[in-house]
Protein backbone atom coordinates (compact mmCIF):
# COMPACT_ATOMS: atom_id res chain seq x y z
CA UNK A 1 0.00 0.00 0.00
CA UNK A 2 1.45 3.34 -1.06
CA UNK A 3 0.67 6.20 1.31
CA UNK A 4 1.60 9.86 1.35
CA UNK A 5 1.58 12.35 4.19
CA UNK A 6 -1.28 14.79 3.93
CA UNK A 7 -1.82 18.24 5.41
CA UNK A 8 -5.25 19.84 5.54
CA UNK A 9 -4.94 23.21 3.83
CA UNK A 10 -8.05 24.73 2.27
CA UNK A 11 -7.07 27.36 -0.32
CA UNK A 12 -7.90 30.97 0.48
CA UNK A 13 -9.98 31.40 -2.67
CA UNK A 14 -12.37 28.63 -1.54
CA UNK A 15 -12.84 30.30 1.85
CA UNK A 16 -13.37 33.71 0.22
CA UNK A 17 -15.90 32.28 -2.22
CA UNK A 18 -17.69 30.69 0.74
CA UNK A 19 -17.90 34.02 2.56
CA UNK A 20 -19.29 35.72 -0.52
CA UNK A 21 -21.93 33.06 -0.99
CA UNK A 22 -22.94 33.32 2.65
CA UNK A 23 -23.29 37.11 2.35
CA UNK A 24 -25.53 36.78 -0.73
CA UNK A 25 -27.98 34.30 0.78
CA UNK A 26 -31.58 34.73 -0.30
CA UNK A 27 -33.61 33.75 2.78
CA UNK A 28 -36.99 32.06 2.23
CA UNK A 29 -38.75 33.33 5.34
CA UNK A 30 -39.96 31.18 8.23
CA UNK A 31 -42.98 31.32 10.53
CA UNK A 32 -44.62 29.19 13.24
CA UNK A 33 -41.40 27.21 13.49
CA UNK A 34 -39.94 28.09 16.88
CA UNK A 35 -39.66 24.39 17.76
CA UNK A 36 -38.22 23.39 14.35
CA UNK A 37 -41.42 21.48 13.50
CA UNK A 38 -41.03 22.30 9.83
CA UNK A 39 -37.28 21.79 9.78
CA UNK A 40 -34.30 24.03 10.44
CA UNK A 41 -35.39 27.29 12.03
CA UNK A 42 -34.36 30.36 10.05
CA UNK A 43 -33.71 32.56 13.09
CA UNK A 44 -31.00 30.28 14.43
CA UNK A 45 -29.67 29.48 10.98
CA UNK A 46 -29.16 33.20 10.25
CA UNK A 47 -27.26 33.56 13.52
CA UNK A 48 -25.04 30.60 12.70
CA UNK A 49 -24.43 31.69 9.11
CA UNK A 50 -23.51 35.23 10.12
CA UNK A 51 -20.91 33.76 12.47
CA UNK A 52 -19.70 31.48 9.68
CA UNK A 53 -19.28 34.50 7.43
CA UNK A 54 -17.72 36.96 9.86
CA UNK A 55 -16.47 35.24 13.01
CA UNK A 56 -15.55 31.63 12.35
CA UNK A 57 -11.81 30.99 12.25
CA UNK A 58 -11.26 28.04 9.92
CA UNK A 59 -7.50 28.32 10.16
CA UNK A 60 -7.67 27.69 13.92
CA UNK A 61 -9.69 24.54 13.29
CA UNK A 62 -7.26 23.53 10.58
CA UNK A 63 -4.34 23.81 12.99
CA UNK A 64 -6.16 21.55 15.46
CA UNK A 65 -6.87 19.01 12.71
CA UNK A 66 -3.25 19.06 11.58
CA UNK A 67 -2.04 18.33 15.10
CA UNK A 68 -2.71 14.71 14.13
CA UNK A 69 -0.82 12.76 11.48
CA UNK A 70 -2.75 12.45 8.22
CA UNK A 71 -2.22 10.26 5.19
CA UNK A 72 -3.84 9.54 1.86
CA UNK A 73 -3.76 6.38 -0.21
CA UNK A 74 -5.74 4.63 -2.94
CA UNK A 75 -7.41 1.27 -2.42
CA UNK A 76 -9.10 -0.41 -5.39
CA UNK A 77 -8.87 2.94 -7.16
CA UNK A 78 -10.71 4.74 -4.32
CA UNK A 79 -9.00 7.68 -2.57
CA UNK A 80 -8.81 7.16 1.18
CA UNK A 81 -7.78 9.74 3.76
CA UNK A 82 -6.98 8.69 7.30
CA UNK A 83 -5.39 9.73 10.56
CA UNK A 84 -2.91 7.26 12.04
CA UNK A 85 -1.66 7.83 15.57
CA UNK A 86 0.55 5.38 17.46
CA UNK A 87 -0.27 4.43 21.04
CA UNK A 88 2.04 5.09 23.96
CA UNK A 89 2.12 1.83 25.89
CA UNK A 90 3.72 -1.63 25.97
CA UNK A 91 1.34 -3.31 23.50
CA UNK A 92 -1.06 -0.86 21.81
CA UNK A 93 -4.12 -2.47 20.26
CA UNK A 94 -4.86 -1.39 16.66
CA UNK A 95 -8.29 0.24 16.54
CA UNK A 96 -10.13 1.75 13.59
CA UNK A 97 -12.82 4.38 14.28
CA UNK A 98 -15.48 4.82 11.58
CA UNK A 99 -17.79 7.81 11.40
CA UNK A 100 -21.25 8.12 9.87
CA UNK A 101 -23.48 10.68 8.14
CA UNK A 102 -23.74 13.63 8.59
CA UNK A 103 -20.43 13.17 10.34
CA UNK A 104 -16.82 13.57 9.28
CA UNK A 105 -13.64 11.93 10.53
CA UNK A 106 -13.25 14.92 12.86
CA UNK A 107 -16.24 13.84 14.94
CA UNK A 108 -13.89 11.21 16.41
CA UNK A 109 -11.22 13.72 17.40
CA UNK A 110 -12.02 13.80 21.13
CA UNK A 111 -11.24 10.09 21.37
CA UNK A 112 -7.91 9.97 19.57
CA UNK A 113 -5.44 11.38 22.10
CA UNK A 114 -7.04 9.68 25.15
CA UNK A 115 -6.93 6.34 23.31
CA UNK A 116 -3.32 6.73 22.17
CA UNK A 117 -1.96 8.42 25.33
CA UNK A 118 -4.04 6.84 28.11
CA UNK A 119 -1.85 7.92 31.03
CA UNK A 120 -2.58 11.56 30.19
CA UNK A 121 -6.33 10.87 30.50
CA UNK A 122 -6.79 8.70 33.54
CA UNK A 123 -5.82 5.35 32.03
CA UNK A 124 -2.86 3.03 32.31
CA UNK A 125 -0.18 2.35 29.65
CA UNK A 126 -1.78 -1.06 29.09
CA UNK A 127 -4.91 0.73 27.77
CA UNK A 128 -3.08 2.20 24.76
CA UNK A 129 -4.38 1.87 21.20
CA UNK A 130 -2.90 2.54 17.79
CA UNK A 131 -5.74 4.59 16.33
CA UNK A 132 -6.74 4.84 12.68
CA UNK A 133 -9.52 7.26 11.73
CA UNK A 134 -10.39 7.14 8.03
CA UNK A 135 -12.81 9.28 6.09
CA UNK A 136 -15.51 7.03 4.64
CA UNK A 137 -15.26 6.81 0.81
CA UNK A 138 -16.84 9.89 -0.74
CA UNK A 139 -16.65 11.87 2.51
CA UNK A 140 -14.26 14.71 3.31
CA UNK A 141 -10.79 14.10 1.97
CA UNK A 142 -11.61 10.57 0.72
CA UNK A 143 -12.56 12.31 -2.51
CA UNK A 144 -13.10 12.68 -5.36
CA UNK A 145 -15.06 9.44 -5.54
CA UNK A 146 -15.99 8.48 -9.10
CA UNK A 147 -16.84 4.82 -8.53
CA UNK A 148 -20.51 3.92 -8.02
CA UNK A 149 -21.87 1.38 -5.61
CA UNK A 150 -19.48 1.93 -2.70
CA UNK A 151 -21.50 0.79 0.31
CA UNK A 152 -20.74 -0.12 3.92
CA UNK A 153 -19.97 -3.66 2.69
CA UNK A 154 -17.23 -2.53 0.32
CA UNK A 155 -15.98 -0.08 2.94
CA UNK A 156 -15.43 -2.96 5.37
CA UNK A 157 -13.36 -4.71 2.69
CA UNK A 158 -11.35 -1.52 2.18
CA UNK A 159 -10.72 -1.18 5.91
CA UNK A 160 -9.23 -4.68 6.01
CA UNK A 161 -6.91 -3.68 3.16
CA UNK A 162 -6.05 -0.43 4.92
CA UNK A 163 -5.22 -2.06 8.24
CA UNK A 164 -3.23 -4.84 6.59
CA UNK A 165 -1.31 -2.22 4.64
CA UNK A 166 -0.47 -0.52 7.93
CA UNK A 167 0.83 -3.82 9.30
CA UNK A 168 -2.15 -4.92 11.37
CA UNK A 169 -3.24 -8.49 10.62
CA UNK A 170 -5.76 -8.31 13.47
CA UNK A 171 -7.47 -5.19 14.74
CA UNK A 172 -10.41 -3.80 16.68
CA UNK A 173 -13.21 -1.59 15.40
CA UNK A 174 -15.57 1.05 16.76
CA UNK A 175 -18.33 2.75 14.81
CA UNK A 176 -21.57 4.68 15.01
CA UNK A 177 -24.24 5.30 12.37
CA UNK A 178 -22.75 4.15 9.03
CA UNK A 179 -19.63 3.25 10.97
CA UNK A 180 -21.72 0.82 13.03
CA UNK A 181 -22.70 -1.03 9.85
CA UNK A 182 -19.07 -1.10 8.73
CA UNK A 183 -17.99 -2.46 12.13
CA UNK A 184 -20.76 -5.07 12.15
CA UNK A 185 -19.78 -6.22 8.65
CA UNK A 186 -16.18 -6.53 9.81
CA UNK A 187 -17.36 -8.59 12.78
CA UNK A 188 -19.43 -10.80 10.47
CA UNK A 189 -17.28 -11.31 7.39
CA UNK A 190 -13.86 -10.98 9.01
CA UNK A 191 -14.46 -12.34 12.51
CA UNK A 192 -11.17 -14.24 12.33
CA UNK A 193 -9.28 -10.96 11.92
CA UNK A 194 -11.31 -8.75 14.25
CA UNK A 195 -10.37 -8.65 17.92
CA UNK A 196 -13.75 -7.17 18.71
CA UNK A 197 -16.20 -4.47 17.67
CA UNK A 198 -17.64 -1.69 19.78
CA UNK A 199 -20.79 0.08 18.67
CA UNK A 200 -23.48 2.52 19.74
CA UNK A 201 -25.85 1.46 16.95
CA UNK A 202 -26.31 -2.34 16.85
CA UNK A 203 -28.64 -2.77 13.89
CA UNK A 204 -29.19 -5.73 11.55
CA UNK A 205 -26.85 -5.75 8.58
CA UNK A 206 -29.81 -5.93 6.20
CA UNK A 207 -31.56 -2.94 7.79
CA UNK A 208 -30.95 -0.72 4.75
CA UNK A 209 -33.15 -2.95 2.58
CA UNK A 210 -35.21 -5.24 4.81
CA UNK A 211 -36.23 -3.34 7.91
CA UNK A 212 -35.88 -3.82 11.66
CA UNK A 213 -36.99 -6.24 14.40
CA UNK A 214 -40.72 -6.48 15.11
CA UNK A 215 -42.29 -4.49 17.99
CA UNK A 216 -42.95 -7.78 19.77
CA UNK A 217 -39.19 -8.19 20.21
CA UNK A 218 -39.11 -5.23 22.63
CA UNK A 219 -39.45 -6.02 26.32
CA UNK A 220 -41.70 -4.23 28.83
CA UNK A 221 -38.84 -1.98 29.91
CA UNK A 222 -38.03 -1.08 26.28
CA UNK A 223 -41.28 0.52 25.25
CA UNK A 224 -39.83 4.03 25.26
CA UNK A 225 -37.06 2.81 22.96
CA UNK A 226 -39.68 1.27 20.68
CA UNK A 227 -41.68 4.51 20.61
CA UNK A 228 -38.57 6.54 19.77
CA UNK A 229 -37.71 4.12 16.98
CA UNK A 230 -41.22 4.15 15.53
CA UNK A 231 -41.39 7.94 15.72
CA UNK A 232 -38.11 8.25 13.87
CA UNK A 233 -39.18 5.79 11.18
CA UNK A 234 -42.39 7.75 10.49
CA UNK A 235 -41.25 11.34 11.12
CA UNK A 236 -37.47 11.44 10.75
CA UNK A 237 -36.53 9.52 7.62
CA UNK A 238 -37.41 11.96 4.85
CA UNK A 239 -33.73 12.53 4.17
CA UNK A 240 -33.28 8.77 3.75
CA UNK A 241 -35.95 8.63 1.07
CA UNK A 242 -34.21 11.33 -0.94
CA UNK A 243 -30.63 10.16 -0.46
CA UNK A 244 -31.63 6.54 -1.12
CA UNK A 245 -33.26 7.41 -4.43
CA UNK A 246 -32.23 10.82 -5.83
CA UNK A 247 -28.94 11.89 -4.22
CA UNK A 248 -27.70 13.58 -7.37
CA UNK A 249 -30.77 15.80 -7.69
CA UNK A 250 -30.28 16.90 -4.10
CA UNK A 251 -26.57 17.48 -4.65
CA UNK A 252 -27.02 20.38 -7.08
CA UNK A 253 -28.64 22.61 -4.47
CA UNK A 254 -26.32 21.56 -1.66
CA UNK A 255 -23.21 21.91 -3.80
CA UNK A 256 -24.15 25.45 -4.84
CA UNK A 257 -25.57 26.83 -1.58
CA UNK A 258 -23.56 26.59 1.63
CA UNK A 259 -26.62 27.74 3.59
CA UNK A 260 -28.80 25.05 2.04
CA UNK A 261 -26.18 22.44 2.87
CA UNK A 262 -25.78 23.83 6.39
CA UNK A 263 -29.54 23.70 7.00
CA UNK A 264 -29.71 20.08 5.83
CA UNK A 265 -26.87 18.92 8.08
CA UNK A 266 -27.78 21.15 11.03
CA UNK A 267 -31.28 19.70 11.21
CA UNK A 268 -29.78 16.30 12.02
CA UNK A 269 -27.28 17.65 14.53
CA UNK A 270 -30.12 19.26 16.44
CA UNK A 271 -32.81 16.59 16.21
CA UNK A 272 -30.58 13.55 16.69
CA UNK A 273 -28.57 14.77 19.68
CA UNK A 274 -29.54 14.87 23.34
CA UNK A 275 -29.69 18.66 23.40
CA UNK A 276 -33.20 19.39 24.77
CA UNK A 277 -33.93 21.54 21.73
CA UNK A 278 -30.78 23.67 22.04
CA UNK A 279 -28.16 22.41 19.60
CA UNK A 280 -25.43 24.45 21.28
CA UNK A 281 -25.96 22.48 24.47
CA UNK A 282 -24.07 19.72 22.66
CA UNK A 283 -22.14 21.39 19.82
CA UNK A 284 -20.40 24.74 19.85
CA UNK A 285 -20.79 26.94 16.80
CA UNK A 286 -17.16 26.21 15.94
CA UNK A 287 -17.81 22.45 16.08
CA UNK A 288 -20.88 22.77 13.87
CA UNK A 289 -19.12 24.96 11.33
CA UNK A 290 -16.03 22.79 11.18
CA UNK A 291 -18.30 19.99 9.96
CA UNK A 292 -20.00 22.33 7.47
CA UNK A 293 -16.70 23.66 6.15
CA UNK A 294 -15.26 20.18 5.71
CA UNK A 295 -18.26 19.13 3.62
CA UNK A 296 -18.23 22.39 1.66
CA UNK A 297 -14.51 22.72 0.98
CA UNK A 298 -14.11 19.09 -0.08
CA UNK A 299 -17.23 19.24 -2.30
CA UNK A 300 -18.28 15.94 -0.79
CA UNK A 301 -21.98 16.37 -0.04
CA UNK A 302 -23.05 14.61 -3.24
CA UNK A 303 -20.85 11.53 -2.89
CA UNK A 304 -21.63 11.27 0.83
CA UNK A 305 -25.34 11.23 -0.05
CA UNK A 306 -24.70 8.59 -2.71
CA UNK A 307 -23.41 6.30 0.02
CA UNK A 308 -27.06 5.96 1.06
CA UNK A 309 -28.04 5.03 -2.49
CA UNK A 310 -25.39 2.32 -2.57
CA UNK A 311 -26.55 0.87 0.75
CA UNK A 312 -30.20 0.88 -0.34
CA UNK A 313 -29.59 -0.73 -3.73
CA UNK A 314 -27.24 -3.53 -2.71
CA UNK A 315 -28.90 -6.27 -0.71
CA UNK A 316 -26.62 -7.47 2.03
CA UNK A 317 -25.30 -10.97 1.38
CA UNK A 318 -24.20 -13.02 4.39
CA UNK A 319 -20.74 -14.54 4.29
CA UNK A 320 -21.83 -17.50 6.45
CA UNK A 321 -24.97 -18.95 8.02
CA UNK A 322 -23.64 -19.36 11.54
CA UNK A 323 -25.08 -17.68 14.61
CA UNK A 324 -24.67 -15.15 15.93
CA UNK A 325 -24.51 -13.28 12.65
CA UNK A 326 -21.79 -11.01 14.03
CA UNK A 327 -19.39 -13.47 15.61
CA UNK A 328 -16.69 -11.05 16.74
CA UNK A 329 -16.90 -10.13 20.44
CA UNK A 330 -19.15 -7.09 20.67
CA UNK A 331 -19.43 -4.23 23.11
CA UNK A 332 -22.59 -2.13 23.00
CA UNK A 333 -23.30 1.31 24.44
CA UNK A 334 -26.91 2.43 24.16
CA UNK A 335 -27.48 6.18 24.15
CA UNK A 336 -30.99 6.85 25.50
CA UNK A 337 -31.78 9.63 23.02
CA UNK A 338 -30.45 7.89 19.94
CA UNK A 339 -32.81 7.87 16.97
CA UNK A 340 -33.15 4.09 16.61
CA UNK A 341 -32.78 1.53 19.37
CA UNK A 342 -32.90 -2.22 18.95
CA UNK A 343 -34.31 -4.58 21.62
CA UNK A 344 -31.61 -6.09 23.78
CA UNK A 345 -32.91 -9.66 23.40
CA UNK A 346 -32.67 -9.37 19.61
CA UNK A 347 -29.20 -7.74 19.72
CA UNK A 348 -27.85 -10.50 21.94
CA UNK A 349 -29.01 -13.12 19.44
CA UNK A 350 -27.60 -11.28 16.41
CA UNK A 351 -24.30 -10.10 17.93
CA UNK A 352 -21.77 -11.87 20.17
CA UNK A 353 -22.43 -9.37 22.96
CA UNK A 354 -19.89 -9.46 25.77
CA UNK A 355 -20.51 -6.02 27.25
CA UNK A 356 -23.72 -3.97 27.38
CA UNK A 357 -23.89 -0.44 28.76
CA UNK A 358 -26.95 1.76 29.09
CA UNK A 359 -25.64 5.32 29.14
CA UNK A 360 -27.49 7.76 31.41
CA UNK A 361 -27.70 10.40 28.68
CA UNK A 362 -26.59 11.07 25.14
CA UNK A 363 -27.87 10.93 21.59
CA UNK A 364 -26.72 9.84 18.15
CA UNK A 365 -23.34 11.61 18.15
CA UNK A 366 -21.82 9.80 21.11
CA UNK A 367 -18.18 10.58 20.30
CA UNK A 368 -18.94 14.31 20.49
CA UNK A 369 -21.72 14.31 23.09
CA UNK A 370 -20.24 11.83 25.59
CA UNK A 371 -16.60 11.25 24.65
CA UNK A 372 -15.47 10.42 28.19
CA UNK A 373 -18.19 7.85 28.70
CA UNK A 374 -17.44 6.31 25.31
CA UNK A 375 -13.72 6.31 26.01
CA UNK A 376 -14.10 4.45 29.29
CA UNK A 377 -16.42 1.90 27.74
CA UNK A 378 -14.04 1.24 24.83
CA UNK A 379 -11.18 0.75 27.27
CA UNK A 380 -13.21 -1.56 29.53
CA UNK A 381 -14.58 -3.66 26.67
CA UNK A 382 -11.27 -4.28 24.95
CA UNK A 383 -9.22 -4.78 28.13
CA UNK A 384 -9.95 -8.54 28.47
CA UNK A 385 -9.45 -9.00 24.71
CA UNK A 386 -5.86 -7.77 24.73
CA UNK A 387 -4.63 -11.31 25.19
CA UNK A 388 -5.49 -11.80 21.51
CA UNK A 389 -2.79 -9.35 20.42
CA UNK A 390 -0.01 -11.01 18.44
Amino acid sequence: MQTERFTVSIPDHILEDLRQRLARTRWPGDFANDDWTYGTQQKYLVELVRYWEKGFDWRAQERAINAFTHYRTRLDGIPIHFIHERGQGPRPMPLILTHGWPWTFWDMNKLIRPLTHPTEFGGSPEDAFDVVVPSVPGYGFSTPLTKTGVSFMETADLWVQLMQGLGYSRFASHGSDIGAFVSAQLGHKYADRIIGIHTTFPLPLNACTDGHPLPSEYGPDEQEALQRTQHFMTEGTGYVGIQNTRPQTLAYGMHDSPVGMCAWLLDKRKTWSDCDGDVEKVFTKDELLTVMTLYWATESFGTAARFYYANAHQRWQPSHSRTPVVEAPTGVVIMPKDVVQMPRRWVEQYYNVQRWTNAPSGGHFASVEKPNLLLEDIRAFFRPLRSQLR
